[in-house]
């Protein structure tokens, strides 16, 4: 999925690296510009070296967003991927 054609108001997981690392931001998307995305009630997570960001993003899946940034700001050339965090397989 395109960051540009995230459905409003639904929870996003958004896979970034740039300068300061690799993190998560997933939250609520709100919308985009030419440069940054706007996510709301967002966690902001980032991965530690040889952190597996797929075990993270399915218990969040499964438990609910824990909320730590109320607003998130993304660049969008820092973005790798981007998922409806509904459509994540959740833990067993």
């Amino acid at each position: 999925m395109d960051l540009r054609s995230a459905p409003h108001g639904l929870n996003i997981v958004v896979e970034c690296e740039d300068a300061r690392g690799r993190r998560l931001v997933i939250g609520r998307f709100d919308s985009t510009n030419a440069f940054q995305a706007l996510l709301h009630d967002c966690d902001v997570h980032a991965l530690a070296s040889g952190e597996d960001a797929e075990s993270y993003v399915r218990q969040t899946a499964t438990y609910g967003v824990a909320v730590n940034t109320k607003d998130a700001h993304v660049d969008l050339l820092s973005v790798k991927r981007v998922r409806l965090l509904g459509e994540i397989e959740k833990l067993h």
